[in-house]
C-alpha cells in the first residue's frame, strides 16, 4: 500500500488540482484502451455499458466509530464554502460528479500502467460509470461512482484537511480581505466535496479502495467541525455519497431538477452518467472529436443544445490546438439574423466555457472580445487558471493569450470563408457588419484592426450597384503610385456620386469606396490605414491645395480675379458668425459651393450625438466651417451681379447657398428649418414675372 502511495503521491479523490498533475505527467497514456470494460480514452462513448447493480447493499458498520475534528482551517472553509464561495448552490452536483469522474479517471489511468511490483487492482474490468439516485420521502441525493476509492488514511487526509501547506497564512488572510479575495487563493485546494454542505444537514461517505484487501469505511459529518469514522462490510469498490438535505433544499431530491443540473453541467462527462438507471449524457462533447469525423447533422443538433435555438449555423470552425494553449473548440455562426439584445453591448459573449468536459461559465466575457457576442460555441481548455468553484476565471497572461489566439483564428476562418463562399458572406455581412465595424472602433490592437478590416466590404465607384468590394481587392486595382485609399460617406450611391467632394477625384480617373451606413466613416477613420495605405475621406482630400492658384480664368463671361475678391469679402459679411472662412476652389464643376470642416465625419458625429442642445452661434463655433467657392458656376456670377442690383436678394441667395452646402455636407441637424426660407426665396426671386 505505500508504495502505490509512493508512485501516486497523495492522490486526492477530491483534488482536481493532484488530478491534473497526474494527467499532465503522464499524457502519453491518456488515451488507453482498456478491452476488459469497452472503455476507450476517446471521449466518446455508447452506452452500451453494464450499470452498477440497482440493489441497495447491505452496508453494515464493525467495530466502533472514532470522533475526529476538522482541523480549524478546514472549519473555517465549511463556512465560506456554505456563505459565500459559490453564487448558486446546484453546483454541488456538478463539483460530486466532477470528483466522481476523476475517480474513473484515476482507475483507468493505474489499470493500464500497472507493472509487476504494483499492487494488485481488485475487480480491473468492472464497468466504470456514475450513478445518482434521488429520494424524495428521504429527503436525499446519493452519488456513486465505481472509481478509485479510498483508504482509512486518505479518508482523514482528504476529508479532514486542506491538502496544501500554506493553507494556514491563507485563512489568516481571511480575516482582512473578506471571502472574496480567498476565493481566488482557495482555488487552488480543490475542495469542491465541500460545497455539498451548502445544502446537506449531513453527509455519509461510503467507500472501499481499488486496492485487493481494502477494507470498506463510513465517513459522516453534518459539517459543523467534527467527523466520524467507522469500518464497514458490503461496500462495493468505489465512492458512494450521501447528501442528507436541509429542508430549504428539498429541491435537490427531485429527479427533473437534477436531470437539469446535469445536462447543464456535465452532459459531456466521458464517463456514463445515470439518474435512477437513466442515462443522461446522451450528447456527445464534439469539440474533442477530430473536425473530419463529425457530420453536419452532429453540428446541428449541437449548436442547437448550447444555443438553445432552433436555426442552423450558417458557419462552422471546429478548432483544436495544442500550441501556444492546448484548445479544443467549436464556434458557430448563427444563420438568423441577431436580435435586439444581442446588438446590445450588454449582451454576454454566447461562447460556453469548459474544462476537461465540464461546464465552468456558460457565457464566459473573457474568452473572446465583447464585439464577437453573435458567436455561439464552446471553449475547452485544460491550460487556464480557475478558482475554486469553477465560476470566475481569474486574470492572467493565460486568459489574454487564450482570448487573441480564438479571436485571430475565427478572424482568418471568416476571411477564408468570405474568399470560399462570397455570396454566402455578403449574406452573412447584410446582418453581422455591425460587429466588425465596433470591433475596429472598440480595439486597441493595430493589428488585429486590420484583420478585422479584412472583412469590411463596401460598394466602389469602380463597379456596378450593388456590387461590393473587400479593402484588400481595392488595393489589388490600384497602381504603386497610389497611396491612400479613398472614400465618401453619403445616404446613397446616387447622392454620392453627385457629391461635390467627389467631383476632383471622379475626374482623376480615381477609385472611391462608398459608405452608406451611418458610422462607416468613423469606423474607416479609426481603422487609419490598410495594406500599407491610408484610409482618406474625400472631404479631407479636397483640402489639400483647396485654395484658387494662379491659374488663368479663361473666357469673356468668367470673373476676373477682382469680381472674385468682392464676392468673397461680400458672403465674408453677409455670413458671418457663420463660415470662418471663404476662398475660391478649382475642385468643383457642377457645384457652386461647398463647406469644409477640420475631420468631416467626426464633425458628423458631433451633430448627431451632442449638438442638439447647442446654440446655432455656438455649434458654428465648435465646427469653424470654411465656404470654398466655385467662380465659374452661373450662380456665383449671378451672386456677384445681384450684389450691386439687388443686395436683398444677394442676401437671400447667400444663405440658401450655405445651407445648401451644409445639408450637401450632413451638418444640418434638420433641414425642414430651411423650408421657410428656400419659399420667401422664391417669392423674391418671381416678383418681375
Amino acid at each position: 500500500m505505500s508504495a502505490l502511495r509512493a508512485r501516486l503521491g497523495s492522490y486526492s479523490f477530491l483534488s482536481r488540482l493532484l488530478y491534473q498533475h497526474s494527467i499532465n505527467k503522464f499524457k502519453p497514456v491518456k488515451c488507453v484502451t482498456v478491452a476488459a470494460n469497452g472503455f476507450s480514452g476517446n471521449p466518446m462513448f455508447t452506452s452500451n455499458y453494464s450499470t452498477v447493480s440497482d440493489q441497495k447493499p447491505s452496508e453494515t458498520t464493525k467495530g466502533n466509530s472514532e470522533r475526529k475534528e476538522f482541523q480549524a482551517e478546514t472549519r473555517m472553509l465549511l463556512d465560506i464554502v456554505a456563505r459565500s464561495l459559490y453564487s448558486d448552490k446546484e453546483v454541488f452536483i456538478r463539483e460530486l460528479i466532477s470528483n466522481a469522474s476523476d475517480a474513473l479517471e484515476k482507475f483507468r489511468y493505474l489499470s493500464v500502467s500497472a507493472t509487476g511490483d504494483s499492487p494488485q487492482l481488485e475487480n480491473a474490468d468492472r464497468a466504470l460509470e456514475i450513478k445518482l439516485t434521488t429520494d424524495k420521502q428521504n429527503r436525499t441525493l446519493t452519488f456513486e461512482d465505481s472509481g478509485i476509492g479510498m483508504t482509512k488514511e486518505e479518508l482523514i487526509a482528504n476529508l479532514g484537511t486542506i491538502a496544501r501547506s500554506g493553507s494556514k497564512s491563507f485563512i489568516e488572510e481571511i480575516k482582512k480581505q473578506g471571502a472574496e479575495q480567498a476565493s481566488s487563493i482557495i482555488g487552488q485546494f480543490g475542495v469542491g466535496f465541500y460545497s455539498a454542505f451548502m445544502v446537506a444537514e449531513k453527509i455519509e461517505v461510503f467507500t472501499r479502495s481499488s486496492i485487493a484487501g481494502s477494507s470498506g469505511y463510513k465517513w459522516s459529518s453534518d459539517g459543523s467541525g467534527t467527523y466520524e469514522i467507522q469500518e464497514v462490510d458490503g461496500v462495493p469498490i468505489g465512492t458512494k455519497i450521501v447528501v442528507y438535505l436541509k429542508t430549504d433544499c428539498r429541491e435537490f431530491a427531485d429527479d427533473a431538477t437534477v436531470k437539469n443540473i446535469i445536462m447543464k453541467y456535465s452532459n459531456f462527462i466521458g464517463s456514463p452518467i445515470l439518474l435512477n438507471s437513466e442515462q443522461i449524457n446522451s450528447i456527445k462533447p464534439l469539440w474533442l472529436m477530430e473536425p473530419k469525423e463529425v457530420t453536419q447533422e452532429q453540428h446541428i443538433e449541437f449548436y442547437r443544445f448550447i444555443s438553445n435555438s432552433y436555426d442552423k449555423p450558417r458557419f462552422t470552425l471546429h478548432y483544436k490546438t495544442d500550441a501556444p494553449l492546448s484548445i479544443r473548440s467549436i464556434l458557430y455562426v448563427p444563420e438568423g439574423k441577431p436580435g435586439l439584445f444581442e446588438l446590445s453591448r450588454d449582451s454576454d459573449v454566447g461562447v460556453a466555457l469548459y474544462s476537461r468536459k465540464i461546464l465552468i461559465k456558460s457565457k464566459a466575457e473573457n474568452i473572446l472580445p465583447k464585439w464577437l457576442r453573435f458567436v455561439k460555441g464552446v471553449v475547452d481548455s485544460e491550460d487556464i487558471p480557475l478558482n475554486l468553484s469553477r465560476e470566475l476565471l481569474q486574470n492572467s497572461a493565460l486568459i489574454a493569450k487564450l482570448r487573441t489566439v480564438l479571436t485571430n483564428r475565427f478572424l482568418k476562418f471568416m476571411v477564408d470563408t468570405a474568399n470560399k463562399d462570397p455570396v454566402g458572406y455578403d449574406m452573412f455581412y447584410k446582418d453581422y457588419s455591425l460587429f466588425f465595424k465596433e470591433g475596429i472602433v472598440t480595439n486597441q490592437n493595430a493589428l488585429e484592426k486590420e484583420e478585422i478590416g479584412k472583412l469590411l466590404r463596401f460598394e466602389s465607384s469602380k463597379l456596378e450597384n450593388g456590387v461590393k468590394t473587400s479593402l484588400a481587392d481595392y488595393n489589388a486595382r490600384q497602381n504603386n503610385d497610389q497611396r491612400n485609399i479613398y472614400y465618401l460617406a453619403a445616404p446613397s450611391r446616387e447622392l454620392a456620386q453627385s457629391s461635390p467632394y467627389y467631383e476632383s477625384l471622379k475626374k482623376r480617373d480615381v477609385e472611391v469606396l462608398f459608405c452608406y451606413e451611418m458610422y462607416d466613416e468613423l469606423v474607416l477613420l479609426e481603422l487609419k490605414e490598410f495594406g500599407g495605405r491610408a484610409l482618406v475621406s474625400v472631404e479631407n482630400d479636397m483640402q489639400k491645395d483647396a485654395a484658387d492658384q494662379s491659374e488663368s480664368i479663361i473666357g469673356s463671361d468668367d470673373l476676373q480675379q477682382g469680381q472674385v475678391n468682392e464676392v468673397i469679402s461680400f458672403l465674408k459679411s453677409n455670413l458671418s458668425g457663420k463660415v470662418f472662412e471663404v476662398r475660391t476652389t478649382q475642385k468643383l464643376d457642377s457645384h457652386p459651393c461647398v463647406i469644409i470642416v477640420p475631420e468631416m465625419a467626426a464633425a458628423r458625429h458631433f451633430i448627431r450625438t451632442q449638438a442638439q442642445n447647442l446654440s446655432d452661434e455656438n455649434r458654428f463655433a465648435l465646427l469653424r466651417p470654411q465656404l470654398e467657392i466655385n467662380p465659374k458656376h452661373p450662380i456665383i456670377k449671378k451672386l456677384h451681379k445681384l450684389t450691386n442690383s439687388d443686395k436683398e436678394l444677394a442676401n437671400m441667395v447667400a444663405q440658401q447657398l450655405f445651407s445648401n452646402a451644409m445639408v450637401t455636407a450632413g451638418l444640418l441637424m434638420d433641414a425642414r428649418n430651411l423650408i421657410t426660407n428656400i419659399n420667401e426665396l422664391l417669392v423674391k426671386a418671381l416678383e418681375k414675372h
